[in-house]
Parts: structure tokens; sequence; C-alpha cells
């Protein structure tokens, strides 16, 4: 039988997932994801994590749970920089500990160190050491890292496209999409574990194309032009979420298709708390483009949400049909 590996539908997942399921894949594991989030993960994890986590951490714990019953192996990698000079939420360098120490009975982590702060010279060993816990094989550990690249390749030149991870999951094609797409567009900034997880984000990017509005992430632009403008700013973001954010943020400035720029946050998120400033500072001091933000947390209740979403919109529509002149913070 081959060897299960569980990963959890949860944080990078929706950033990572088709490297790392083809990756496992052409080893020849099975790869089983936990269910889509739920009353019953989010439950789950709330109990069993520290109360000082975020909700995106918390969650996870619960997609832990949700697969240590039926897999050999979960991979947890131990995340801390995947970008030169540039790092990740400080909770994912603790993350494969934190799990550990809050959930019994759990099987092996495939906790491999990911830091490519410094260079991504050491890229062999880390898929190596990954690699080694389904086969020792070494070349076929190569080329199953090598197919699993152009795998991921391609799944990026979809987003590009017009697709969002959310619609490769579900197996949407572009020309299906396309139905929803207009061109009055809107950006909705955060987290990809944030905006791409329907059940926390409450299905946001589908009650937005509902009301005939296409949905753009940092997904959707080339990262040369988001390092481009995040390199405008005073100093370098060292965050490797934080400039994709900022950067995707300064372009939809300049870009007249985009109507309005929703930025959805997880309650308590220290990056957040500083992100989410600087581009509401930038929006305000750039533009005339209607901003809103919303903070999600367990308690979030989804009317709450569906209000300011309907709001957002209206402010849209009622401003370019009478006063498109006028600035949006008053």
């Amino acid at each position: 039988m081959p060897v299960k590996v569980g990963i959890p539908r949860a944080l990078l997942f929706y950033e990572y997932y088709s490297l790392w399921i083809g990756f496992f894949e052409e080893l020849g594991a099975e790869v089983i994801i936990s269910s889509k989030t739920n009353k019953e993960i989010v439950d789950k994890g709330v109990k069993n994590t520290v109360d000082e986590a975020c909700l995106p951490v918390k969650v996870f714990h619960g997609h832990v749970i949700d697969l240590k019953d039926r897999v050999d192996y979960v991979f947890v990698p131990r995340i801390i920089s995947v970008s030169k000079n540039e790092y990740i939420c400080p909770k994912f360098c603790g993350l494969p500990e934190m799990v550990k120490h809050s959930i019994d009975g759990l099987p092996e982590f495939i906790d491999t160190s990911i830091d490519f702060r410094k260079s991504d010279k050491n890229l062999n060993k880390t898929v190596m050491e990954i690699g080694r816990y389904i086969t020792k094989d070494t070349k076929k550990i190569g080329r199953a890292f090598e197919h699993a690249m152009e795998r991921y390749r391609q799944y990026k030149v979809n987003l590009k496209m017009g697709l969002l991870p959310i619609d490769i999951l579900k197996e949407k094609s572009l020309v299906k999409v396309s139905d929803s797409i207009s061109r009055e567009k809107v950006l909705l900034l955060g987290h990809p574990y944030n905006i791409y997880d329907s059940y926390l984000s409450m299905e946001i990017v589908d009650k937005l194309r509902r009301n005939n509005l296409t949905v753009l992430t940092y997904d959707s632009l080339e990262e040369d032009v988001i390092k481009k403008k995040a390199d405008t700013l005073d100093k370098k973001m060292f965050w490797s979420f934080g400039r994709k954010i900022i950067g995707t943020a300064l372009k939809a400035i300049e870009d007249d298709e985009v109507r309005g720029i929703i930025y959805l946050s997880s309650f308590g998120c220290g990056l957040d708390s500083v992100i989410a400033d600087i581009v509401e500072r930038r929006i305000r001091r750039g533009s005339n483009k209607p901003f809103t933000m919303l903070s999600l947390d367990e308690h979030t209740g989804e009317a709450g949400v569906d209000t300011r979403i309907e709001a957002f919109v209206d402010m849209i529509r009622w401003r370019e049909e009478h006063e498109n002149n006028l600035s949006a913070y008053r």
C-alpha cells in the first residue's frame, strides 16, 4: 500500500498546494487533503490551540485533527523564508512544535525547515529531506520535484490568466469563470489563507462575483510588477506576503478599472495591523477608490459581513452613477 501523506487545507495550502500535491504524488504517495473548513474543524482548532494564536493558526490545528487518524504522515513544514531577504510570519517557524504540543495521538510530521532567506542554494537539500520520508531513491525524488515544478508553473500561468486558486481546486475552466468577468474590478487583499478559505471568508469571492464584479488578488499580477511597486516604499518590506499585498495595492491605485479595494484580515494578526494601515494610507493619499476593512475571528457573523459587502458594492455603483468626483473619505 502507498504511504499516505496528509496535507492540511489551511495556511499556505492555497499558495503551494499544486506543488506539494504534485511532488508527493510523483513519489508514489497517496495524498489526502483535509476536509474543507467547517464549523467542526474551527471549533476543534479553537479548543486545541493556545488562546493567543490567530484564527488561521487555530483553523490549521483543526485541519490536522481532521487528518490525524487517516494518514501515515502529516506535512507541516517549518517555513521560515520563501524569498531572499524576506520572512514569513513568525508563527510559521514554530508551527510544528505548537501543533505537536497541543494535540495528542498525532502521526509523524514531515516538518522539514524551508529557509531561503539567504539564498535558494539549499533547495535541493530541502527537497531531498522531504522526499526521503517516502523513498530513498534520490533520482526519483529529483525527477518528482522537476515534474511538480512544471505543474506548479502551469498553475501560476492559469492564475495570471484570470483564475483564482479556488477556481482551479474546483476544476473550473477560464471560460466558466469568464462568465462572471466584467470590466468592473474589485481588489481583494489579504493573506491567502483568509481570502481563499470559503468558510472563513464567508464566500466573499462568490458574493462579489454575483454582483457582477471581477475579483482580483495579488495572484492576478505578475511578480515583477508587484515587486516594482513595493520597492517604491521608503523602507523594504521584509515580510513576503506583506510585500505582495502592498505592491498589489499600489498597482491597483493606478488601474482605472479597479473600482474598489477590500482588505480581509484576521483579528489579532500582527502583520495585518501594520500592512493594512500602510495600504489604507496609500489608497487615501493616491486615489478616491472606496476602501473597506473586514476583520474576521471565530465569532464573526456572516450577516454583518454581508451588510458590509452590500454597502461597499452600493458605494461603487452610486459613485459611478451620481458622484464619481466625490472623495470616498469625506
